[in-house]
């Protein structure tokens, strides 16, 4: 379903006041001012992210997949796309929901991990930036950045035949486990902080604590980064500096452009 203005205007008034009070229940020295640094760059970006750049992510899934669907099924189908085929295709929801998470998980922490290096840094280095971290900054990302993560780990899925209605009814969760991992708290889920993505795990990944960089790629299972020896959780302190060192621009339209100035 693509969302409206008045829909995005809504779920922004809903979240900022679950997430401010979350804030107020916490000790005064760990709290951040609603209008914190960043805040209005942010704003632009929740704007932004489901108005304009998912409708070009949609596009661009679809100029990869529409060829795709040619060389596996012989014909370009809708059908095909949005129902799948082969024998994955037949196996129950839930166990197709289950490998579309992980299938999906597992491109995202090795394109997460690409966008950590070379080129691709400079447009990851955007959603890095934030030095008041909090669950606002999780819509704070370079289009291209959204872009080509979200290809990477859908064509797969579309490729294996997959429905991708497996995990409609999972969206809205997913979507608000993206949030919540930024979110201004030291959540880890505890006897679960190695099986979900948690604030505490994903906020280590934003510190720029020497000890934390490059560490805990994985958007929702933590045992990529343990099977890959990316994983960083210290039970004994939690991460009390965000940000980079790339000197990234404060406001939206500098960060929209910063990937493209010259070195």
């Amino acid at each position: 379903m693509t969302p409206t203005l008045a829909s995005v205007v809504t779920a922004f008034v809903v979240l900022c006041a679950v997430f401010r009070l979350i804030e107020m229940l916490r000790p005064p020295e760990r709290r951040l001012t609603m209008l914190r640094q960043g805040f209005w760059t942010d704003l632009w970006y929740w704007l932004l992210t489901p108005l304009v750049t998912r409708v070009v992510t949609r596009v661009s899934i679809l100029l990869v997949a529409i060829p795709i669907a040619y060389l596996l099924y012989g014909r370009v189908d809708g059908d095909v796309l949005q129902n799948g085929f082969g024998p994955l295709s037949q196996l129950p929801l839930p166990v197709q929901a289950l490998l579309i998470l992980l299938i999906a998980d597992v491109f995202g922490y090795w394109g997460h991990r690409m966008f950590h290096t070379g080129r691709l840094w400079s447009f990851h280095a955007i959603h890095h930036s934030s030095k008041d971290l909090d669950w606002l900054s999780s819509v704070r990302l370079h289009p291209i950045n959204d872009v080509l993560m979200r290809v990477l780990t859908t064509i797969p899925v579309l490729a294996l035949g997959l429905k991708p209605v497996a995990v409609a009814a999972l969206l809205p969760v997913i979507t608000l486990l993206s949030i919540v991992v930024h979110a201004n708290v030291d959540w880890d889920w505890g006897p679960l902080r190695s099986v979900i993505a948690s604030p505490r795990f994903h906020r280590w990944h934003h510190t720029d604590e020497a000890d934390a960089r490059d560490k805990n790629f994985a958007g929702m299972f933590p045992v990529w980064d343990i099977l890959f020896g990316t994983y960083y959780m210290p039970r004994d302190r939690v991460p009390a500096r965000f940000g980079t060192e790339t000197p990234v621009p404060e406001g939206l339209i500098g960060q929209l452009m910063f990937p493209f100035r010259r070195r």
